[in-house]
């Protein structure tokens, strides 16, 4: 039977001699002409990968949003719709353009933002809407989309782990203005931290990258025409980006694997749910995660720190934003008990069915 020598973690790359291959080149040969050779094509390939027109990298999927928020003109009195239920970088950005986060619950069979909710809360202040993929999981885009039309706002998508994800044929961050997406080591594609911006509009792109240059004029070297910002992905780190996403395909189809290896595994417990599985749109599964429904023995906190003395790493849900104390706490049944009874189990790339196996049996001892 199998027994860890070490932590399983909960997140891990696959890196193999293509992605050394590529960051050994730009270490040696990416300076002076070739500065920004492995980003150019990472722009490209990411863009035809997604079916957007343009890609822009950045230092990561938030400085991504800052970037679209400012580009969109989004400031103090506007307010933003977002799911209550997602990483706080999200709310994060629109505090700092000094707007509002206007939170809303999400529905149980998605753990994305409910379209209906997003109606309810519109008002004469409310300028966009941000979807989140929570977990790489889809968001109903076409109810949303509609919404959009009929109110004049604009949709930015965090799209930032879902690469990979399909909705009816279109990749998320497709559907909008804007679209942002995270190489954070956890991720499913990785380049130890960066980003992605798309768009398909020609005059956003110009504006982001005018941005993001802090404030400079195009056509005019060192003169500044705008107080900005400075949110670049490097030529190294697109190094590594672009072997990634040349794989990503194998990765979706390993994260998908790792899933139906819990799903099998942890059939027989009742009371818990997994990841919504539907045959589509396509999830890229990033993280293989269980709800407690009702009591058990522990509690999910408890439940962690139980996988933790059996080496097991896991990691709780994010939580609702309302709850914290900058904001007021908002009436999210569906996002509070997700949040408060969520867990990410292991889910990294390398992981063999003999390790999920091990965590199926530890989760059910503790939980039957």
């Amino acid at each position: 039977m199998y027994k860890p020598k070490e932590l399983i973690l909960t997140a891990g790359p696959s890196i193999s001699k293509k992605e050394i291959d590529y960051v050994t080149d730009a270490v040696k040969n990416g300076w002076n002409f070739h500065m920004f050779d492995y980003k150019d094509k990472l722009e490209k390939k990411f863009a035809k990968y997604i079916g957007a027109r343009y890609a822009m990298g950045t230092s990561g999927a938030t400085g991504a949003m800052q970037l679209a928020l400012a580009c969109l003109d989004i400031g103090p009195g506007d307010e933003v719709i977002l799911p209550d239920l997602c990483f706080y970088a999200a709310s994060d950005v629109v505090m700092h353009r000094r707007a509002k986060p206007v939170f809303v619950d999400v529905l149980a069979d998605t753990w994305c933002i409910d379209p209906d909710k997003i109606k309810k809360a519109i008002t004469r202040k409310t300028k966009a809407i941000m979807p989140v993929y929570m977990y790489g999981n889809l968001c109903e885009m076409d109810e949303i989309v509609a919404i959009s039309k009929k109110y004049g706002l604009s949709i930015f998508e965090d799209a930032a782990p879902a690469l990979g994800s399909i909705y009816k044929g279109k990749k998320p961050g497709t559907f909008g203005a804007f679209g942002a997406y995270s190489f954070q080591g956890a991720k499913i594609a990785v380049s130890g931290i960066g980003g992605m911006l798309i768009t398909n509009n020609k005059k956003y792109l110009e504006k982001v990258s005018m941005l993001n240059a802090h404030g400079q004029d195009p056509k005019r070297k060192f003169w500044q025409i705008q107080v900005a910002y400075s949110f670049h992905m490097s030529n190294l780190q697109a190094s590594l980006a672009l072997a990634q996403l040349e794989r990503i395909e194998e990765f979706v189809a390993k994260k998908n694997q790792i899933f139906k290896w819990y799903k099998n595994g942890l059939s027989k417990v009742e009371g818990i749910s997994m990841n919504p599985d539907k045959p589509k749109p396509r999830s890229n599964k990033w993280m293989s995660s269980i709800v407690l429904n009702r009591k058990f023995k522990f509690t999910r906190d408890q439940l962690i720190k139980e996988l933790g003395k059996n080496l097991i790493d896991a990691r709780p849900f994010f939580y609702p934003v309302s709850m914290f104390g900058m904001y007021k706490e908002q009436n999210t049944p569906v996002a509070h008990h997700l949040g408060l009874n969520g867990i990410n189990l292991p889910s990294g790339i390398n992981l063999k069915k003999e390790q999920v196996d091990y965590i199926c049996d530890v989760l059910i001892k503790l939980l039957i």
